[in-house]
């Protein structure tokens, strides 16, 4: 097994727990464009998260029934969530702890979010600074599952697919992985954890502290 030098990470659901912001500027649109509708809960909201947000205003326009043209939506969301990014958002317990751990690897950040604001989020909680890359939506072809991304880095930081892992908590991670040739790691404490059990990553793992131990145990 080859040495994992380059370790890439989704955003919302492995490293920051996002929903929170993620449903209230949902909410606040539609307040703002669809005034009859009620408001959704959390949890509905946290099952349309993980394909980007025109996928997202998408599926909540469909469960609301709204009557608003979806780039209306979507720009009236983008334009809440900007204004709530770091609101209630926090990097899941062990994530520091594993990103501190793996220091001595290349680290990146591969998300279907888009990356002005991935980037945004994770300066404001002090953790843009360990990533070599913060690749979101807009700054690839394609999202993932489309391996585009994942492969952009592979050429970016010279490092081959065998040496390589992608850490996810869904199956459009894992799928990911397998369309670039990389290995997955999941974890447990995300978005979707039945699609990732589906999926079967490679490696499952309850916090990244845990996958820092077990990427170093492998190599003794």
């Amino acid at each position: 097994m080859k040495r994992v030098r380059l370790v890439v990470f989704d955003l919302d659901g492995t490293l920051i727990d996002s929903v929170t912001d993620i449903a209230s500027a949902v909410n606040r649109m539609l307040a703002r464009k669809a005034r009859t509708v009620a408001p959704l809960p959390l949890d509905t909201v946290r099952a349309f998260v993980g394909n980007g947000a025109r996928e997202l205003v998408s599926r909540v326009l469909a469960q609301t029934g709204a009557q608003v043209p979806l780039d209306e939506a979507l720009d009236a969301f983008l334009d809440e969530y900007r204004v709530g990014l770091l609101d209630a958002t926090r990097p899941y317990p062990g994530v520091v702890e594993g990103l501190d751990s793996m220091r001595d690897r290349i680290l990146a950040v591969l998300t279907n979010k888009p990356g002005d604001m991935s980037r945004t989020i994770l300066e404001g909680l002090g953790l843009a600074a360990r990533f070599l890359r913060i690749a979101g939506g807009g700054d690839f072809p394609g999202r993932k599952p489309d391996p585009a991304g994942l492969l952009m880095l592979l050429r970016e930081t010279g490092v081959s697919a065998g040496e390589a892992l992608m850490v996810g908590d869904s199956g459009v991670d894992v799928r990911t992985a397998r369309n670039a040739g990389t290995r997955s790691a999941g974890v447990t404490y995300g978005l979707d954890p039945e699609g990732l059990a589906a999926a079967a990553p490679d490696m499952v793992v309850d916090s990244l502290a845990v996958l820092a131990g077990r990427l170093r145990a492998e190599e003794l």
